[in-house]
Order: C-alpha cells, then sequence, then structure tokens
C-alpha cells in the first residue's frame, strides 16, 4: 500500500467545487480571488429553482468583472499548480534550514559577556563606546 500525501482541506474543497460544479480553472481563481467560500457554492449555484439566479459561471464572471473591472484573471493557475508551486518552495525552505542547522557557528554564549542585572544596575559592566564612536571607527576600519 503506497502513502499519497493528501492535499490540504483548503485546497482539495476548491477542487470538488470545480468537479461539482463543472468550473474552469479561471472560475475557480476567479471566486478565490473574490474570497468567495467554496462550502457555499450550493446556495449560489440554485439557478434551476430559482430562476431569477443566475448561473454559477456567469455570476462569478460579473462579480469579478465589478470587482476588477476586467473579464478574466491575467495569469491562469489550476489549484494543482498553487499547491505544487507551494509545495516546492516549503521543500526548498526545508533545505535551506537543514543547511543552516549544519553550518551553525560554534556556541554563542562564549562570546558574550556574563550579564547580571545586579552589576548591570550598578553599573559595574564594561562600558561600550558610545555610537557615533562605534560609527567612526567603522569607517576608519578599525571596528568590525
Amino acid at each position: 500500500m503506497s502513502t499519497k500525501k493528501r492535499m490540504q482541506e483548503k485546497y482539495q474543497a476548491w477542487i470538488d467545487v470545480r468537479k461539482r460544479y463543472h468550473l474552469s480553472h479561471a472560475h475557480i481563481q476567479m471566486a478565490r480571488e473574490l474570497g468567495m467560500n467554496p462550502k457555499k457554492f450550493g446556495k449560489i449555484a440554485n439557478h434551476k429553482q430559482e430562476l431569477w439566479k443566475a448561473p454559477l459561471p456567469d455570476f462569478i464572471e460579473a462579480l469579478y468583472f465589478k470587482r476588477f473591472g476586467k473579464n478574466r484573471p491575467d495569469e491562469v493557475k489550476s489549484i494543482e499548480q498553487l499547491y505544487a508551486a507551494k509545495e516546492q518552495k516549503r521543500a526548498e525552505q526545508r533545505a535551506r534550514q537543514q543547511l543552516r542547522k549544519q553550518n551553525v557557528a560554534p556556541d554563542r554564549t562564549e562570546n558574550k559577556v556574563n550579564e547580571d542585572p545586579v552589576q548591570a544596575a550598578c553599573g559595574l559592566l564594561p562600558d561600550e563606546p558610545p555610537l557615533s564612536e562605534k560609527l567612526l571607527k567603522e569607517r576608519r576600519g578599525e571596528f568590525r
């Protein structure tokens, strides 16, 4: 038995709506950009019982034109393409994170001064140069 990775529920809901109401990828993308809820499409796609309602694809196109002033999105991507791109980005992030974990610098606590709040309140910690002095040294190349 192979373990097939399931798509997230929010993407799967849009795929189910596309199949159930025979919508195109462009209609699904328009509905997503409009912020429509895929679970509520049954109420909207009731044009056979309620004759005054427009068919769902026409309704989505009309709303999209009203909101964005154009008939279709400039670039149409399917849900599967969006999900694949997101998964690829997530895999790249994991790989970068693994590299960062492997190339971690030595423990940074060795370089820190022991900062005791009581000593800091009494002024016993070593003084740091003022910011302007740091900037001057940095410009001269002394401080890095």
